[in-house]
């Protein structure tokens, strides 16, 4: 594959093969970014995991300590005074029946959706048009709520979500290239905490197989991880 001219001065930055400490990794991502504009900083995880085993379907949220440095317009789906307090809290957009009739005919002006338990029937019932796209809430992520304020508020401060895919691969934000690389260092600790935590009863011998930070259209960086 024909690399270019950035992607391949970007790499001569990287010593093959070497494996660098969280803020040695995270200070080279920032430099081998090859965009203009302030580029995501991933962080991307191996698990020694089966995916199709229930136990081993890794998949949770953290809000990080320095945030994402991306807002997300949040649409919450609830009815009742609990239309109110989501409004109050920030919410972008706030409805129930109504609005998920609008998302059935194809607006989504919004990037994560919060849901009461009350109103899971119906968005249940837009499950072909949402899965697909990540967007159905679920109570493991904290999406599928009754306290909506705060479900608001830990999005709005830098709240993402992870999830093992079916190779056994984590891939999730935590910053931008505009981070200092000590706060990139603080995220991704914070991250890498919780998926530690997360490792299933059933795993045997190493849990984390290899890990790698990268931006956007950047080569990867092996992180140490002990």
């Amino acid at each position: 594959m024909k690399r270019s001219k950035n992607y391949n001065n970007s790499l001569a930055l990287i010593e093959h093969g070497k494996k660098y400490s969280v803020l040695e990794a995270c200070e080279l991502a920032k430099k081998t970014t090859t965009v203009k504009y302030d580029a995501a900083i991933r962080a991307s995880f191996n698990l020694n995991v089966d995916p199709r085993q229930a136990d081993q379907q890794i998949r949770g949220a953290i809000v990080l300590p320095n945030g994402t440095g991306r807002s997300q317009r949040i649409l919450v789906v609830t009815q009742g005074a609990n239309i109110d307090v989501a409004k109050n809290a920030g919410a972008d957009h706030v409805g129930d029946k109504e609005i998920l009739e609008q998302v059935k005919n194809g607006w989504f002006d919004f990037d994560i959706i919060v849901a009461t338990p009350d109103m899971m029937g119906e968005l249940g019932k837009l499950g072909k048009v949402l899965g697909p796209k990540g967007l159905m809430p679920n109570p493991k992520t904290g999406t599928v709520t009754q306290n909506i304020a705060q479900a608001v508020e830990e999005i709005k401060k830098g709240k993402v979500e992870y999830r093992v895919d079916k190779e056994g691969n984590i891939n999730c934000l935590i910053g931008k290239s505009s981070f200092d690389a000590d706060k990139l260092a603080e995220n991704f600790e914070a991250l890498y905490g919780v998926i530690a935590k997360a490792r299933p009863a059933a795993v045997k011998g190493q849990y984390i197989k290899s890990c790698t930070l990268s931006s956007n259209m950047g080569p990867g960086i092996k992180v140490e991880i002990v």
